[in-house]
This record gives C-alpha cells, structure tokens and sequence, in this order.
C-alpha cells in the first residue's frame, strides 16, 4: 500500500476510492432511508398499525446482522471485494423489482422480503467495503476518510426520515419501492469506478469456510487490541440498548411534554452528530483513534447523565446534542482502530466476529429495559448506562497509556509498550 509523505485533506478527495465508495454511499443511504420509512408508513396503514407487523420490519432488519453478519465476513475475506459489492447492489435492485411486481399483482406481504434480502446482502457487502478502505486508503488518511463517510451518514439520520416519508405520503409504496431499485443500480454503476481488484497470491492449502471461520475466532482471540476492542463493544451494547427504547419517556415522564416532541430530541442528537463529523475530520489525524473512541465515550457518558437527570427542555436538548457531537468520534475511532489493528485478509471475519458483540448485547438490554424501568427508575437506567460507558473505557485503557498506533507495519498488532508484535507471528499457519 502506497504512502503519503505530507498527508492532506485533498489527497483524500483526490483518491479514486473515496470519490467512487462516497457517491456509492450516498445513493445506498437514499434507497436505505426510503426503503426503512415508505416500508413501516406502509405497513402501518396496511395493519391499522399493529404492533407485531411493525415489529416484524426491525426483525427482518436486525435478525440477518446475527444469521449472516459473520458469514458474510468470512466470505469477504475470499471474494474479490470489488466484484462483491457490484453483485450485492444488483442483487439488492433485482430482489426490489421482484417485490415490486409481487405487489402490484399478488400480495401486500411482500415488501418485508424488500429489507429481509437487502439486510442479508449488506452483511456482505458492508465487510467488503471495508477491506477495500484498508487496501485503497493510505494509512495517514484513514482516519479521516472514516470520519467523512461517517459526516454523511449522521447527515441522513436528518435527511433520511424526511425523505423516507416525503416520497410515500407524495407517490405511494409502488414509487418509494422503484426509487429504492434504482437507487441500488446507480450504486453499483458507482462502484465500477473502484480500483480493480487486486490479484492476491494463491496460497498453495486451501482452507474450507470452516477453517477461515476458525481462523478469524483465533486471530481476535489472539489480538490483545481485538479482544479489548471487543469488550468495549460489548459494554457499549449494553449501554445503548438500556436506554434506546426510553428516549420517548424522556419526554412523556422527565420533560411532561407530549411524545411528539420526542422529534426534537432527535433532531439535537443528529445537528450534533454532523458537527461533531466535522470536526472529526478536522482533528482525525492528531488525535489517535483509541483516545478519540475513549473521549467519545466518557463525553457520551456524560451527556446520559445530563438527559437522564434533566427536568429542562434545554438542558435536555444540550445533553442530546453533546452526545451527537462524540458520536461520529466514537464510529470513527473503532472503525479506525478495526482496519489498522487486522490484516486486509483478516477485515471481513473480525468485522462479523464484532458487529454482532456490538448488536446482540443491545439487543438483550433492550429487550429487558421496559422490565428494568419500574424497578431502576428512569434516572438510575440512564445512570446505569452511562457507567458502563465508563467501564468501557476501562476495558481499553491499556491502549492508552502508550504510544501504541495499531497497523504501523500493515499487520494485525498488539502493544507491550513501543513493541509491536505481528500478527502471522502469533498464529499457527
């Protein structure tokens, strides 16, 4: 992988890379926030807005992160990148049109396999992507390539919910629905301006899927930055799965406003998330992506504090906005700290090994905080939460302490002090 002797913001946008997977970002994100908001208006006025059918959207969206997250990974870490990513868009835009035709001619029902299928191919798609990061992008501009991919996802948190219910309220299913297959074509036509894959050496033992799976347990388990990273996901999950089903009671019990002004709250929480992508990428190549993820989360962790104690529509609406700004700084930082700690063949697996640490621990804590509320109090579960950000902290303070900059020789790498140890080294063959 090529360096950069004097990194610059333009040599980033100069990158052919980042100009293909931006306007390839851009057109998924719109088919994306179409497809999650003309699908659940839909629904509920299909259903007269029952909650099972409601609930049965976010399980075709969330169930395939568990199922196929690290299948998806391992098969990243085979597939040629490039050519993986083309297929998903067209196979995403074909899965739309044949939903499309369902609807119009047989049955309603149908738009649930729209983002079933298309959730099952993003678990490949997203590790391939992030592969080719770790192969196009010089290693000084990561970080800051990370934080403008994040700046335009924080970005779509705002738009995307407008643009979602503008396009049905104003065309209907049948439109939303083709918008988001060409949406998904433009996409993929956008990903051919990507590098060509790089021909990777043939190792002269093949391995069975089984074995690389195997393979991408053991080199997290055997990366101390991996398996301290990992820790800290999972207390992450915890944390934000506790208090993500309350956000509307912060509203109804703490503020004694109605629910509708829960949009508010939200609208403080995405401004802060696209200022603070600003300036992410304004200090991403100062500050290293382990403290950035440790300022993010002791930020964040304060501003849980100030919402879940504040009686005050201001004070509450600082506290949301304080926690946007650190948010894009704690994407950025694990993101970051993913690509330069594994190996480019390794991407896929410690991806699908780490996402879903991340997500079942939400899962769980939210399955649980409606239950937990009465007993805990709506104050001690955004405290609870808040400390367990903390403890998160906690858990990656020895990449702290030192001067340790993962991925400095290209490799997976752990820090004793200033050694940095290669990975190969670690691992049996």
């Amino acid at each position: 992988m090529s360096t950069v002797s004097h990194p610059s913001p333009m040599g980033l946008f100069r990158n052919r890379f980042v100009q293909a997977i931006l306007l390839s970002g851009l057109l998924l994100q719109i088919g994306i926030w179409v497809r999650n908001y003309a699908i659940l208006l839909f629904v509920m006025e299909m259903t007269n807005e029952d909650p099972f059918a409601i609930s049965m959207i976010y399980v075709a969206e969330f169930v395939p992160i568990f199922v196929f997250s690290f299948i998806g990974g391992t098969f990243a870490d085979r597939w040629r990148p490039k050519r993986t990513m083309i297929w998903c868009d067209l196979l995403s835009a074909v899965s739309v049109f044949v939903v499309l035709l369902t609807l119009m001619f047989a049955t309603w029902h149908a738009v649930f396999f729209a983002t079933l299928i298309s959730a099952i191919l993003s678990q490949f798609s997203q590790p391939s992507g992030m592969k080719l990061f770790k192969l196009h992008v010089p290693e000084e501009l990561m970080q800051m390539g990370m934080s403008l991919y994040q700046t335009m996802f924080a970005l779509f948190m705002i738009l995307g919910p407008v643009l979602g219910t503008f396009v049905y309220q104003s065309y209907g299913i049948n439109v939303a629905i083709l918008i988001m297959g060409v949406a998904f074509l433009l996409s993929a036509a956008a990903l051919t301006l990507l590098p060509a894959d790089r021909q990777e050496e043939k190792k002269e033992i093949s391995t069975t899927v089984r074995e690389e799976m195997a393979q991408g347990f053991r080199y997290v388990l055997q990366s101390r930055s991996l398996t301290l990273l990992g820790g800290c996901f999972m207390l992450a999950g915890l944390a934000i799965g506790l208090i993500q089903p309350l956000a509307v009671f912060l509203v109804t019990e703490r503020l004694g406003l109605d629910k509708e002004n829960l949009q508010w709250l939200m609208m403080a929480n995405g401004i802060g998330m696209i200022v603070g992508g600003g300036l992410a990428m304004v200090f991403a190549r100062k500050i290293a992506p382990q403290r950035l993820l440790a300022f993010g989360m002791v930020v964040s962790a304060v501003g849980m504090l100030i919402v879940g104690f504040s009686t005050n529509l201001w004070l509450t609406l600082g506290g949301q906005l304080l926690s946007g700004l650190v948010m894009p700084a704690i994407q950025i930082g694990i993101s970051t700290l993913i690509l330069q700690s594994t190996e480019s063949s390794f991407v896929g697996r410690v991806n699908g090994i780490l996402n879903p640490l991340f997500m079942g621990s939400m899962v769980v804590t939210m399955m649980v905080s409606g239950v937990l509320k009465p007993l805990v109090t709506l104050v001690g579960m955004f405290t609870v939460a808040a400390v367990l950000f903390v403890i998160g902290v906690i858990v990656i303070s020895p990449l702290l302490g030192s001067s340790y900059k993962p991925g400095t020789a290209g490799n997976g790498s752990d820090s004793e002090a200033s050694a940095v140890k290669p990975m190969g080294e670690m691992m049996e063959p």
